[in-house]
């Protein structure tokens, strides 16, 4: 590894300070609903260095500039850039521009801080010499609805996959949530790629890790994230999701996870499904073959599994009510299928400029 690709290793990284200055920052978009307790917790933080927070206001359409300048009259460790194109990642950069301490803490407004968390994740980067770590996504949820929502997060039939969704131990990751960085990473790698609209923390810390640098998950790092309250916005946020995940899949290939290919899959599966049942009503499938028949019905076999799968799921989960359960049984599938549909035709298409239509 040559010297320069060093930098951003355990030994490469300047030692930090015991109580480093530490820099929020948080892009927005019509998020008037959340963007109040979500600043609240940061200001609550029980940390003793200097802190400040960043929020680049994107052309929201409801009361959250508003909001945020009332904060910001109020406490002047609240400053605003503006980032009129509306884009995370822009907005992003846009915000650490504007920084000035040596750790950046991403926050979302659909999030909340636990009191700790600036402080654990300090104590972390100390401890691990990581260049970025990450805590876990506690998520919540106020109606039937986006509790269940909430437990499809948190439950490994939901998401799945990384650590901060379901819980581990403590250990080096492939990414973080939201994610605690040392300055170094965006002097040396220059930010947030703002053609990545969905997935641009995952390939940050791809190159993160190509360079030598240590993600580490911390579950004390607690996080309470509030997710899309109603069923057309969580297919709205799923669809945009798998397609830039596709489209991640297209820019680096075999550097992403296997696990990535399961819900297009289902859907391929599902779809194949549905096609056999349509030709066996229309009594196509009469004129085939008893083998062809046969061999053709066994497409029915995976679908019924999945199905019964989330019926059990659901059924399992007990200590809900009944109006959550069902909500349950009719979010997962919809996460799954959203996702890989959305996967498929950013397979074949690319994202090109595909939005999160659910904000």
């Amino acid at each position: 590894m040559s010297k320069r690709s060093q930098i951003l290793s355990p030994e490469g990284l300047p030692p930090l300070a015991e109580r480093p200055g530490v820099s929020f920052i948080m892009p927005v978009l019509n998020e008037a609903e959340h963007i109040s307790q979500a600043i609240t917790t940061i200001l609550a933080q029980d940390y003793a260095g200097d802190k400040e927070i960043v929020i680049a206001l994107g052309p929201s359409t409801d009361d959250t500039n508003r909001i945020i300048a009332d904060m910001a009259a109020e406490d002047h460790r609240i400053q605003t850039v503006d980032n009129p194109k509306a884009a995370t990642p822009i907005g992003l950069n846009l915000a650490i521009a504007a920084t000035h301490h040596p750790v950046i803490i991403r926050v979302d407004a659909h999030s909340g801080l636990g009191p700790d968390y600036t402080q654990q994740a300090i104590d972390t980067l100390h401890e691990t010499k990581a260049a970025n770590c990450g805590g876990l996504m506690l998520a919540r949820g106020r109606t039937s609805f986006q509790k269940a929502v909430a437990r499809a997060y948190m439950s490994p039939v939901g998401l799945g996959g990384p650590a901060y969704h379901s819980g581990d131990e403590a250990g080096e990751a492939e990414s973080a949530y939201l994610g605690v960085y040392r300055r170094e990473v965006f002097d040396h790698l220059g930010g947030f790629d703002e053609g990545i609209k969905r997935g641009q923390d995952w390939e940050l810390n791809l190159r993160i890790r190509t360079s030598g640098g240590r993600i580490w998950f911390n579950p004390d790092m607690e996080v309470t994230y509030w997710p899309r309250a109603s069923w057309p916005k969580i297919s709205q946020q799923f669809w945009a999701t798998g397609i830039w995940r596709a489209e991640l899949i297209r820019r680096y290939g075999s550097k992403n996870s296997l696990r990535y290919f399961a819900p297009p899959l289902l859907v391929l599966g599902m779809t194949a499904s549905l096609i056999e049942t349509l030709l066996q009503l229309t009594g196509t499938t009469k004129t085939w073959p008893k083998f062809l028949r046969r061999f053709t019905s066994l497409v029915h076999v995976p679908s019924l599994g999945y199905v019964a799968g989330i019926l059990a799921t659901a059924s399992a989960a007990k200590d809900c009510g009944r109006r959550e359960r069902f909500w349950f049984g009719i979010v997962l599938p919809t996460m799954h299928l959203s996702w890989g549909a959305g996967f498929l035709k950013g397979l074949v298409t690319g994202a090109g400029t595909t939005k999160d239509g659910s904000r």
